[in-house]
């Protein structure tokens, strides 16, 4: 049997500091700090404590080449070997009956095949919540408070270059974009009993993420122009949508095929399920959660890292194109006279499990809506004054 150690390994030195009784009361300092070592695999998406000879026979395994297991229980001792096979840091290749973890195993296989460059398969996988409730989890202090704990934010603008010269340009002329643009504002309060017209959901998917022109670009190279930019014309954000109150359309979850133009049903819900549901991928952030449609948006590394494998700029690519789409969904649904909202203060481990995504392969970023807006305000939006 051959061993090597997993495809992405970062390795934290994290110091925990408590109090020292015994210090304190002798007239010593009363801080005292331990020191562990934590194991950072995103195919094992878990943290895990590690010491420090683990640490240094880590190091003596290669993540490319296999080495033979006896081998590496000569130098390391077969009691190491077996700790790290048992934690799932390193790996073996299935040979014979003796195969302990097959199934960090597969999971190294697909964070190998999608080109992950290290760092943002950590930050991706690490970043993830999972029953998180913003409002309960979390405290957002009001400006009042910030301001009273921090003193005055730093300033919304500033000067660079030769100030006394700069040049003053001419009044930003109206055209017929300012109709949107202007109107554009984040919804916080939703009428949580009106429907989202089957119309209106058409268009916004079609022109957000729909097909507007295709391409062959090369043989089995498929390529699409849609209304916002993507890096390589790649577009590898999927939408999945949550369904709440459309007519026509059943509460459930939905993929929105950008080709055919459809909603391809991937589970059916009751109407209580769907709000529960809805609660949770926000992260109980109650200004959206009475939003009729949620539309995830997912990205499929693959299609992006195909092009841009291990690149450095290639994760953030990913989080551009849900920002891309994100506004143009904004437009669109400001055009239908309806606030929109996106966040990614969402439970992206909800989220896949309601949708059967592997975060590995289909990479949740954010999570939009839109709706009728509620006649009166109870929570703070910053709309538009003409």
């Amino acid at each position: 049997m051959k061993i090597r150690r997993c495809a992405v390994l970062f390795i934290e030195p994290r110091e925990d500091l408590g109090i020292d009784w015994a210090a304190l009361f002798s007239g010593a300092g009363a801080l005292s700090a331990s020191l562990r070592w934590v194991a950072l695999a995103p195919h094992l998406d878990r943290e895990t404590t590690i010491d420090a000879a683990q640490v240094a026979a880590l190091g003596a395994i290669g993540q490319t080449a296999w080495t033979e297991r006896a081998d590496a229980e000569r130098q390391l001792g077969a009691a190491m070997v077996e700790s790290l096979l048992a934690l799932g840091l390193l790996l073996d290749d299935g040979a014979g009956d003796g195969s302990s973890n097959i199934a960090a195993r597969e999971r190294d296989t697909v964070l190998r095949e999608q080109h992950w460059r290290p760092l943002s398969a950590a930050a991706h996988m690490f970043s993830r919540w999972d029953g998180m409730e913003v409002d309960k989890g979390m405290h957002f202090p009001s400006f009042e408070e910030l301001v009273q704990s921090y003193g005055a934010p730093p300033e919304p603008a500033i000067e660079r270059g030769d100030s006394e010269h700069a040049i003053a340009l001419p009044a930003a002329q109206s055209g017929p974009l300012d109709a949107q643009l202007l109107r554009r504002y984040t919804g916080r309060n939703y009428d949580p009993d009106a429907p989202l017209p089957p119309e209106v959901l058409a268009r916004l998917l079609q022109r957000t993420f729909g097909v507007q022109l295709q391409s062959m670009l090369a043989q089995e190279a498929l390529v699409f122009k849609k209304t916002s930019p993507s890096a390589g014309s790649l577009h590898p954000t999927e939408a999945y949508v949550l369904v709440r109150r459309v007519p026509g359309v059943a509460p459930g979850l939905y993929h929105y095929h950008p080709l055919k133009h459809a909603l391809e049903p991937m589970a059916a819900l009751e109407p209580a399920a769907a709000s529960e549901l809805a609660r949770q991928f926000v992260a109980d952030q109650h200004w959206f959660v009475d939003a009729p449609v949620m539309v995830v948006m997912a990205a499929r590394v693959a299609r992006n890292f195909w092009k841009y494998r291990n690149h450095a700029k290639a994760y953030r690519a990913l989080m551009l194109d849900a920002g891309h789409l994100s506004q143009t969904f904004y437009l669109l649904a400001t055009e239908a006279g309806m606030p929109g909202f996106v966040t990614a203060a969402v439970n992206e481990k909800v989220i896949e499990r309601a949708f059967g995504l592997d975060p590995l392969s289909d990479a949740v970023v954010a999570v939009c809506g839109c709706g009728v807006a509620a006649a009166g305000q109870t929570t703070l939006e910053l709309r538009y004054e003409e």
